[in-house]
């Protein structure tokens, strides 16, 4: 049979999932659904961009490293893959509390696109396919498959969007613009209108990247050498930590000057970032160069990081100046930093724009309100980062299973996990540039640690089928270590012996005087677990593969136990509301005495639960005492 070009023609293969994007969201959906049984296929404009890092080649970071963790404790893919691949590792904010320690590893960049590739290919259930999907397919708001570019339409019962930074995508530097996507990669030029037909809408955001450079024209001896840790942490949990303790390669610390500072400065009008030749928002915790100069003129300097893409290229990153100036100040602002005089630029530092969509049309589940089996993730949601949208993409590809199920979705709420305070800003609070996760941003952080995220979301993940009967029985089995090695702590007493008094003062401590307990020893700051072993007669014998994990969590339960107790019961306090539920149906024309204002944003945002009416912005604490009080009268008290 002949098609004419771009005819419109069925494929009869049955798929039940269609994955649009392979990025980091698109790889973690599709993963998800794959795993759960689903028959997924994944779409991408290059198989060779799938999981890419088109800007920093890093995973983790300062509350990012949380995220991935969590991602892992679910089930996810990007632990594993970092794992496998990074260059570089470090625990970041060790000097602060654990509540902030975040490990972020330097990745070798083909390797772990390439990596991330062969997991997509070898799982059952999945299939990829080069190809740029033009329309999503409904009936009734409800999805029924996609129509890509060539004409094939994709019947289908659920659609995923992880089109990241590609929808009309435009790459911008000085008077350069090429209607590309990140990496000079093909754009999708068609699917916006097709969403905007559906009533979506959309927001056009900006983000940037810095200058890829030459390693042999970096003179290395102006640099401040950055190693990574002597002891390495995976991210995965399912990882030996002794396969991650690997000869690792070095970064290197520079710094910009005045001089670097009146360059762009005296260029400011040629920078499309200020000239008006960019439209979309861009991440404010993520500035361009241009805009540390401009908001931070106090500051004599910036921090610049030089990071090795790979092991088998000589590219390197310039972290910290990202911009979108013309080549030649490119040239002349880089060359004023100490180590780069000479330096060659392989690849151009750009911005980058691009459609997302306003992600209030969201449930909690990451689908849209007003079509059904359609979710989306990632950079697409309006949100910034490798780590934030692989999150999103995993629970996207959750839900969507968990909806061809039948089942409820998985929601993970805020004092679960720092995914739960993503989900929840991006899908409650109004934002006009691109998300990104912070440590702030979570108000129960102490509880939602990095160390701890299997203890918080391994069960999620068994319960929804992604993690193994022997991973979740591994964690059962450290969980039950760590409760009764503390009790035994609580209840061990120690006397003022010379052997213990003469470890306390190795360790700087304060000398007994008194008997006192094994647990009150470990609560001085400058003792430990492990530091307290020659004089704890009664230790067990922890299994091998176990050991750091529970040891970590021995210290920091007991030296912070009554900061824990305190935000438990606030998470107490926070799920009262939380499991106050709001009837889909509620009409809040009836409710006498809201607001006007608060009126139109609780039927703009149709919230799932008081808790989450009490985060919308302009839904004053009057407000919720009158919802509150006419869900009691109109639904019953259990309400």
């Amino acid at each position: 049979m002949k098609y004419s070009a771009n005819s419109v023609w069925e494929n009869k293969d049955h798929y039940d999932v269609a994955v649009i994007g392979a990025g980091h969201a698109g790889c973690e959906a599709a993963l998800a659904c794959a795993r759960l049984g689903f028959k997924t296929i994944v779409f991408t404009v290059s198989v060779d961009s799938i999981a890419l890092m088109p800007c920093n080649p890093n995973i983790g970071g300062s509350s990012k490293g949380h995220l991935v963790r969590e991602v892992d404790a679910l089930g996810g893919e990007m632990g594993k893959v970092i794992d496998r691949t990074f260059i570089q590792s470090k625990m970041l904010n060790r000097s602060k509390g654990p509540a902030v320690h975040s490990l972020r590893a330097q990745a070798d960049k083909n390797r772990y696109s390439a990596a991330m590739r062969q997991v997509l290919e070898d799982q059952e259930n999945l299939e990829i396919k080069q190809a740029e999907v033009v329309k999503i397919l409904t009936e009734e708001d409800q999805v029924t498959g996609v129509q890509i570019y060539s004409g094939m339409v994709i019947p289908c019962r659920a659609v995923i969007l992880c089109t990241g930074t590609y929808l009309r995508a435009r790459c911008v530097y000085g008077d350069v613009s090429m209607n590309t996507g990140p990496n000079g990669l093909q754009a999708a030029n068609h699917l916006t209108d097709c969403l905007k037909d559906l009533g979506i809408r959309m927001y056009r955001f900006k983000t940037g990247t810095p200058a890829r450079i030459d390693r042999n024209s970096v003179d290395f001896s102006r640099m401040e050498e950055q190693f990574g840790d002597e002891r390495v942490v995976p991210f995965s949990f399912t990882t030996d930590p002794e396969d991650v303790q690997i000869d690792q390669v070095s970064c290197w610390l520079t710094y910009t000057n005045e001089k670097t500072h009146e360059i762009i400065r005296a260029n400011l009008d040629r920078s499309p970032l200020f000239s008006g030749m960019i439209e979309g928002t861009g991440p404010r915790y993520c500035p361009s160069i241009e805009d540390k100069v401009v908001k931070f003129a106090d500051k004599n300097r910036h921090q610049v990081f030089i990071e090795p893409e790979g092991l088998t290229t000589n590219e390197m990153y310039i972290g910290g100046m990202s911009s979108s100036l013309p080549e030649d100040v490119q040239y002349a602002m880089y060359r004023t930093v100490p180590g780069l005089e000479h330096v060659k630029i392989v690849r151009n530092a750009y911005a980058i724009e691009y459609d997302c969509i306003d992600a209030r049309q969201l449930t909690p589940s990451l689908e849209f309100r007003k079509i059904k089996g359609l979710f989306s993730g990632g950079q697409f949601n309006g949100s910034s980062g490798y780590e934030e949208a692989a999150a999103q993409g995993l629970v996207a590809g959750i839900n969507a299973a968990r909806k061809l199920q039948g089942k409820e979705p998985l929601i993970i709420d805020r004092s679960e996990g720092y995914i739960g305070v993503l989900i929840d800003d991006l899908v409650t609070k109004e934002s006009h540039e691109p998300y990104r996760m912070m440590t702030s941003r979570a108000e129960y952080r102490l509880l939602l640690r990095q160390d701890n995220a299997d203890q918080r979301l391994t069960e999620k993940g068994y319960q929804v089928g992604l993690i193994s009967q022997e991973r979740y029985d591994r964690l059962l089995k450290k969980e039950q270590y760590i409760a009764n090695e503390i009790k035994r702590l609580n209840h061990t007493n120690i006397g003022t012996g010379s052997s213990v008094n003469q470890l306390l003062e190795q360790h700087g401590s304060t000398l007994l005087s008194s008997g006192t307990t094994l647990a009150e020893l470990i609560r001085r700051p400058e003792l430990s677990y492990e530091i307290l072993a020659p004089v704890d007669e009664g230790r067990p014998q922890f299994p091998a593969d176990l050991a750091e994990e529970i040891m970590e969590q021995i210290n920091i339960s007991i030296k912070y136990e009554g900061y824990i107790r305190r935000q438990e019961k606030q998470v107490e306090q926070f799920r009262k509301l939380e499991k106050k539920r709001i009837p889909e149906d509620i009409d809040y024309d009836q409710v006498k005495s809201l607001r006007i204002e608060a009126v139109q944003k609780l039927k703009e945002y149709r919230p799932v639960s008081i808790g989450q009416a009490s985060r919308i912005s302009g839904v004053s604490p009057a407000d919720i005492s009158v919802l509150l009080i006419y869900l009691g009268g109109v639904y019953g008290k259990d309400r």
